[in-house]
């Protein structure tokens, strides 16, 4: 890996470096590239004024091990592995020149080969930074309280169990779970997200992140090593080594065409003076500058610089795309299949109707229920907690609870018993039947796709509850994106009930609505959808979707910061629950297919040229060089242009 030496690291705008940082170690990556242009300039200049060989000939020596040193040695590296590549052709196109004494043009060649190099190697180091900077985020030492005593250790000595402290404004160095204190946290490195989220006991934090006003104590969930920051960075790391379609075409294109290169420029450095067609020198001359055109040095980039730029991007903003293989697929993407729970919707129900009988009042209802639901952990009681908190309504929690399993519960609230369930709870056998206008209110409730919660008092009824797992707020903006993008359908596929899912298709605009399904039919339909749109992309939460993300092209895990198996099982992660993410990684993804095609075009469009007009004579050699490199670092530039995306 490649960076520039001493300088700062960004990650969302924080600063993790702040050694000094002088001018001369900023630019070191520019030392030998300068210096050897200097020491031809002068040879050059020496060379004009007539002086003796013996001034300028050390300062093209000085000129060629400087800017030659490192592509020769990258040449008989890969040489000894008896395969030849770019570094290969130009130290030798470089000594060729000097051969035939033109030594400025070699000069000139490999200083500008140097030079370009360089550009290419701070660029590339840049995306790999943003990567880089993820797994060096974290703190290296942790204030851990053991047996009431706090002390300072590093991070790799903490242990799952352990209590660790942290103070407003500090980094969190490990996963966990709240336990004690509240705060607000930046979870941007992690999620992407723009603003802290409110952490309160028993809520999951990461390593990494950034504490707010607040002070925490954090129970150690994940070791060091296995912190969702520390997973993010190596998948992200390995997803630069998983080679994209086009580059492993790139790469196989070049193996063939470089021998390919080196056979016809032998050929036209020995024919035409055979032919007498030219003279040696004039065909050695050509044979070097057509060996300096049809170099594919910015063909052998095209697409590992956009694809590093694209993946480093998307990991900056909390998406998590593990190869450039997958980066390629997601941008062929036509047709989306969309999870229901927890991916369309929020996961957990909300309170959305309040209903008040019998002259009780709808504060009245939300605080019985909230007292005797108080008790309970389950996913319909903490939502009516909630509520009640949301309208200043704090639970008093009830006394001898009475929970049945699927029915309800009951517990004593002010000496009244108050009975909560399902209208199945009240059979006139554990609680009073239902009378005509609570079933009427609970028909209404249920063709409006609600769970309903009914609320007695001893044996009259004061009120129902409609409960809902709701669409994310974001929904219906997100799929309006994706189909700017260009997607045709967007299609949720659901394990529940058809009242409940077309309900919430309706809500956020989905073009196709597939509900009561089990694991195999969602597999049946992904199938389907890539039958007749194309290539398909399975949203899910990583674990129950497992088989249909593995059917579509790609499988995109939704809201996995909190969840390994999901970081494992998708190609994509979003690592956040925020649905707008998804066009984001789409359009991002789509942007990279683009470049890489401008890329190449680019590449392939200069070599053309550069092999055509070298074989006739046309282009000297030190204009070859220049729009051969110039070629390279723009290919590098555009790549670039991903990491504002």
């Amino acid at each position: 890996m490649t960076s520039i030496a001493g300088s700062p690291e960004m990650t969302n705008g924080v600063r993790l470096d702040h050694a000094p940082d002088s001018l001369l170690r900023r630019y070191a990556w520019l030392r030998n590239p300068v210096i050897s242009a200097l020491a031809l300039l002068a040879g050059f200049i020496a060379e004009l004024s007539g002086l003796p060989a013996w001034v300028s000939l050390p300062l093209y020596v000085v000129c060629f091990v400087l800017a030659g040193m490192h592509p020769l040695l990258e040449g008989l590296r890969v040489l000894l592995r008896l395969r030849l590549d770019v570094d290969f052709l130009m130290v030798a196109a470089a000594l060729g020149a000097a051969l035939i004494g033109e030594v400025a043009e070699g000069g000139l060649l490999l200083v500008l080969f140097s030079i370009g190099h360089a550009l290419e190697e701070h660029a590339m180091g840049q995306a790999r930074n943003a990567i880089s900077a993820l797994g060096r985020i974290a703190p290296k030492t942790a204030r851990v309280r053991r047996a009431g005593i706090e002390s300072e250790v590093p991070v790799e000595d903490l242990a799952v169990g352990d209590l660790v402290v942290v103070r407003p404004t500090e980094r969190l160095p490990a996963d966990g779970a709240v336990i004690e204190g509240t705060s607000d946290v930046d979870q941007s490195p992690i999620t992407g997200e723009s603003a802290p989220v409110p952490k309160d006991v028993h809520d999951d934090v990461f390593a990494g992140t950034l504490n707010g006003d607040g002070g925490l104590v954090i129970e150690v969930r994940k070791l060091a090593s296995e912190s969702t920051m520390a997973r993010m960075a190596r998948l992200v790391s390995e997803a630069e080594s998983q080679k994209a379609p086009t580059q492993r075409l790139a790469e196989r294109f070049t193996r063939l065409y470089v021998p390919v290169v080196i056979i016809v420029t032998v050929a036209v450095a020995i024919v035409p003076p055979q032919m007498g067609w030219l003279t040696a020198h004039e065909a050695f001359m050509r044979a070097i500058t057509l060996l300096v055109g049809a170099s594919p040095c910015a063909l052998a980039l095209s697409t590992p610089a956009a694809i590093l730029a694209a993946v480093a991007r998307a990991a900056r903003s909390g998406v998590l795309i593990k190869g450039g293989a997958h980066l390629e697929r997601l941008g062929t993407v036509q047709a989306i299949a969309m999870d229901k729970t927890g991916t369309i919707t929020s996961g957990a129900p909300s309170v959305l109707d309040v209903v008040a009988l019998e002259g009780a009042t709808e504060r009245d209802v939300l605080r019985i229920a909230a007292d005797v639901e108080a008790l309970s952990t389950h996913p319909l009681a903490r939502a009516v907690v909630r509520a009640a908190r949301e309208r200043g309504i704090e639970p008093q929690p009830a006394t001898a609870p009475d929970q049945r399993q699927g029915r309800g519960i009951a517990a004593i609230v002010g000496g009244q018993r108050v009975t909560l369930g399902s209208t199945r709870a009240f059979d006139g056998i554990h609680a009073p039947r239902l009378t005509d206008v609570v079933k009427t209110a609970a028909n209404a409730l249920e063709e409006r796709a609600r769970t309903v919660v009914v609320v007695a008092v001893d044996n009259r009824f004061v009120g129902l509850l409609g409960l809902m797992d709701t669409a994310r707020p974001e929904a219906r903006e997100s799929f309006s994106a994706l189909r700017a993008l260009g997607i045709r359908c967007v299609a949720m596929l659901s394990g529940d009930n058809r009242t409940v899912a077309e309900a919430i298709g309706r809500e956020v605009g989905v073009d196709e609505i597939h509900a009561g399904l089990m694991p195999e039919r969602k597999i049946e339909l992904v199938r389907a959808l890539s039958r007749k749109f194309g290539a398909v992309a399975m949203v899910g939460d990583g674990v129950n979707d497992a088989p249909a993300l593995a059917a579509a092209e790609v499988g995109i895990a939704m809201g996995a910061g909190g969840t390994d198996v999901a970081l494992e099982a998708a190609d994509v992660a979003l690592m956040n629950d925020d649905l707008r993410k998804l066009p984001f990684a789409i359009g991002l993804s789509r942007a990279a297919r683009r470049i890489i095609m401008q890329n190449v075009a680019i590449a392939m469009g200069v070599v053309f040229m550069l092999v055509v007009f070298a074989s006739m004579g046309l282009v000297p050699m030190p204009v070859a060089v220049i729009m051969h490199e110039g070629s390279t670092v723009v290919v590098v530039l555009n790549a670039l242009r991903l990491l504002r995306y």
